[in-house]
């Protein structure tokens, strides 16, 4: 016995919550996930990162209980 099967798939707002290194994102069907794998070093970086400057102020906003690596603002969650 054959199958045929025709699937059409509209997309209208996709919302992804997390994105890792082993993330998986499949829509529809598939017969087989085949994993891939590409790492780029599109900065043409040779070593590691610097460490970060001010480890007093770093240590302070520790003890005072906010993030000292929060120097990105992020607007608040929604739902």
């Amino acid at each position: 016995m054959q199958w045929v099967i025709h699937q059409n798939i509209v997309i209208h707002q996709l919302k992804v919550g997390a994105v890792s290194n082993s993330s998986v994102l499949q829509i529809g069907t598939a017969g087989t996930v085949r994993s891939l794998t590409n790492l780029y070093n599109t900065g043409g970086f040779t070593g590691p990162a610097p460490t970060l400057a001010g480890a007093e102020a770093a240590a302070e906003a520790t003890a005072a209980g906010q993030s000292p690596l929060a120097y990105v603002p992020l607007p608040a969650p929604t739902r």
